[in-house]
């Protein structure tokens, strides 16, 4: 197997969505979640940058077609972790943002929440939440 030396590091992932308005959905990123919008490409606008904090998106023209996204098949299409999912859960009902579920805490040590946007993109956020310790004696067929 051949060495590559020293290791390329990944340094960010930027979803990138298919959009049927990319000025009205960037809008709603901006006005409903809390983006900021960095800018458009073209006039009219076929593509947009937005950010929140650390967190990039990118939203491009998906023409006429319909998106197939997660709110039709169910699934998440993006996964953003946050500081309190609770905070910001308060914060985007107040924004009037469509929340699916939660906050909820799930098995593998996160509370998250499931907003669907204009397009029917399914956006998980979450915060790390401290596991109980496990039952003494789980598992066990007693003493």
């Amino acid at each position: 197997m051949a060495e590559f030396a020293p290791p390329v590091r990944f340094l960010a992932v930027a979803p990138e969505f298919a959009v049927c308005d990319v000025v009205r959905a960037a809008e709603y990123y901006r006005d409903v979640l809390g983006f900021e919008i960095e800018g458009f490409l073209q006039d009219p606008p076929v593509f947009a940058l937005l950010s929140r904090d650390e967190v990039e998106l990118h939203l491009r023209s998906g023409g006429n077609r319909s998106v197939e996204a997660g709110a039709r098949r169910g699934d998440p299409d993006a996964y953003i972790w946050v500081e309190d999912v609770d905070v910001l859960a308060a914060e985007l009902q107040e924004r009037g943002a469509r929340l699916l579920e939660g906050p909820v805490d799930r098995v593998y040590g996160m509370r998250e929440i499931r907003v669907c946007d204009l397009d029917g993109f399914i956006l998980v956020f979450g915060s790390r939440r401290e596991l109980p310790p496990p039952e003494r004696g789980a598992g066990t067929s007693g003493e």
